[in-house]
């Protein structure tokens, strides 16, 4: 009987310690895969997500808390950008594992806050409630070694195709830059729009893009008179 006992526990530990890991294991979503979906409360009524949002662009946001200094800044900032969106046809979503009244109080206060001599913006993007942790882990967005229950800031922009474009993630304590989200924003929907091109280095909207392949035409006409593409190296061609 002993010795099946033994036998018996020799077995049940290491089950025990492989789900002790995986309890442990965060897996973030990466770039090419599907956005993973959920429904949340929100600012805004029920979020059904990607449903809502149709064939738009999207950008997740996830902070740490409400009623933050540096939360305050980033959402009064990306409040300044709302139209700027609105054209670009993206759509934002703002996540944080704060209750619905909490959130509901802080976008009431942040309204009627006068931040760098700009009058107040009211704030269109809805923020959701995610205090049972669900949307947050499914994104990865609360790692454990700082934080079990407060998301860092995670970036996450979806395309039309609800496919992760691209994913950042930055400290509690460091507030995001909005124009660079809004750069790789633009990027994106750069290289995205059919043609095969690439964006440099601080690539900026109407600046040269990058041709990874030219067709054997392009190659004979690479710096000739009229040529749009720039031969900077073998490697390197640029076009308008």
């Amino acid at each position: 009987m002993k010795k099946e006992f033994l036998i018996l526990l020799f077995l049940i530990i290491p089950v025990i310690q492989m789900n002790s890991q995986d309890s442990k294991t965060i897996r973030i979503p990466l770039i090419g895969d599907e956005a993973p979906s959920f429904k949340g409360q929100s600012t805004n009524g029920i979020i059904s997500f990607p449903d809502d949002f149709g064939t738009s662009w999207k950008i997740l946001f996830s902070h740490p808390r409400d009623f933050t200094p540096v939360c305050s800044t980033e959402l009064l900032e990306l409040a300044q950008q709302q139209e700027d969106y609105e054209k670009l046809g993206v759509q934002i979503i703002v996540l944080s594992t704060d209750v619905l009244t909490m959130h509901t109080s802080w976008v009431k206060a942040l309204e009627a806050v006068k931040y760098k001599d700009r009058e107040p913006v009211k704030i269109k993007f809805p923020l959701v409630a995610d205090d049972k942790f669900l949307i947050s882990k499914r994104f990865g967005m609360i790692h454990p070694s700082v934080s079990t229950s407060e998301n860092v800031r995670g970036v996450f922009i979806i395309d039309p195709d609800n496919k992760i474009r691209s994913i950042n993630f930055y400290p509690m304590q460091v507030g995001r830059n909005m124009d660079e989200i809004k750069r790789t924003v633009m990027a994106l929907q750069t290289v995205y729009s059919g043609q095969i091109v690439h964006t440099p280095a601080n690539w900026m909207p109407g600046d040269k893009v990058i041709l990874p392949v030219l067709s054997k035409s392009e190659k004979e006409h690479v710096g000739g008179s009229g040529s749009a593409i720039d031969g900077v190296s073998w490697f390197m061609h640029l076009s308008e």
